[in-house]
């Protein structure tokens, strides 16, 4: 009794490591490849639970994703004006025919990362060396990674291979280059700098003699207008004078000396020398008309 379970158990443990043997599964991110004796049988795309025949077939599980190739470091080439640039790039790709992927580079993920990168440095050698540097960094950019992607997906699809784009992400020159064209474009800065500092010194100059002219006229405007008042005023009390003269000789003189007395003794410290009998102070001497 005890050997026949022995039996049963030693089968059924046979016949679980049988079947584990004969299955396999293949994910939504995988595809597979199904060999017999070294040879492919078939390929599985689709997710699923399969089964092969243990000892004779083994089955080889790929990723289908998309894969980015990053050139790293940027590379050199050359334009039409014979300039170098460096540029920095990279490629997205995945499998997308997983026989001829495994004919072409043995299933080698390495192997095809080189002949990508490889078709991809032959591309953009050849474009860039029709274009010039200005073509490269702005107007045929667009262009240029278009026909990078073409010209690389065709490639590809030799080693059963999708390039799905090939991106530029950096075209610039190379570092001794760079330095030379910044003192350029630092020398160029402040030589406009320096032109709009002389044509604002210029303009400043400009308005402030402009300035300083209309200064000029208005106060010569305004002493002129302050002259002719001041002549109007001085005729007018003249005409005053006068007709106070015509009508009262007398009181006119007198009133004169008032204001000639006022004028004189204005401070307590002036000291005036005058003969008594001069007809300055013939108001001093009494009302009315005296002497002499």
């Amino acid at each position: 009794m005890n050997k026949n379970f022995g039996n049963i158990l030693v089968g059924a443990i046979a016949l679980m490591i049988l079947l584990s043997l004969s299955v396999f599964v293949v994910d939504q991110r995988k595809v597979a490849i199904v060999f017999q004796l070294g040879e492919v049988v078939s390929v599985k795309t689709r997710p699923g639970l399969y089964f092969k025949i243990p000892l004779v077939q083994n089955a080889r599980l790929f990723d289908s994703r998309i894969q980015t190739l990053d050139s790293g470091e940027p590379e050199r080439f050359i334009t039409a004006e014979k300039k170098n640039v460096m540029v920095d790039y990279f490629v997205k790709w995945r499998i997308a025919d997983v026989k001829q992927y495994y004919i072409s580079v043995g299933g080698d993920e390495e192997r095809a990362r080189t002949r990508l990168m490889q078709t991809v440095n032959a591309a953009m050698r050849e474009e860039f060396g029709k274009r010039t540097i200005h073509e490269v960094i702005s107007s045929d950019r667009d262009q240029i990674m278009q026909v990078l992607r073409e010209k690389t997906d065709a490639d590809a699809r030799k080693i059963g291979v999708q390039v799905l784009d090939v991106r530029l992400k950096r075209v610039d020159f190379p570092q001794e280059i760079s330095d030379s064209v910044y003192r350029r474009m630092e020398a160029e800065r402040k030589r406009v700098a320096n032109e709009l500092r002389a044509t604002g010194y210029a303009e400043s100059e400009k308005i402030r003699a402009d300035a300083d002219r209309q200064r000029q006229v208005i106060l010569a405007d305004a002493y002129r207008d302050a002259q002719q008042i001041k002549g109007e005023g001085d005729a007018r009390a003249a005409a005053i004078y006068a007709a106070a003269f015509d009508r009262n000789p007398e009181f006119y003189a007198f009133y004169r000396s008032l204001d000639a007395y006022k004028q004189s003794f204005k401070s307590k410290s002036d000291v005036m020398v005058i003969d008594p009998n001069s007809p300055f102070f013939k108001y001093l001497k009494g009302p009315g008309k005296q002497g002499n």
